[in-house]
């Protein structure tokens, strides 16, 4: 992702898979990442997820505002709903503000 301006808002989204539906859940992970791109303010995104099944997905937003317009998307919450029906156990969203931002590359 790189540096962020200050006052980028990130939202962390920590998250334990089912491992149910695992076609199900890519194809609504594509279809959301996909969406979210299409959004005022959106940023970017990064995301991971170990062999366990926990995974973390960082958005970022240009503002508090547009975070919660996201949220608030009424695709994203029939895929939230579907979440917490199908694909996960138990999950943890944090928003925060970026008030520093480094990067480093190995040349």
């Amino acid at each position: 992702m790189g540096k962020l301006p200050l006052g980028t808002i990130s939202v962390i989204f920590i998250a334990q898979r089912t491992g149910n539906d695992d076609e199900g859940y890519a194809a609504a992970a594509t279809a959301m990442d996909a969406s979210a791109a299409q959004q005022p303010g959106y940023m970017g995104m990064e995301s991971v997820r170990g062999h366990d099944g926990l995974g973390i997905t960082v958005s970022y937003w240009r503002s508090d505002a547009d975070a919660k317009a996201w949220r608030d998307h009424p695709e994203h919450a029939a895929i939230r709903d579907a979440g917490r029906d199908r694909w996960y156990t138990s999950y943890t969203l944090h928003v925060a503000q970026v008030t520093r931002s480094y990067d480093w590359e190995k040349s």
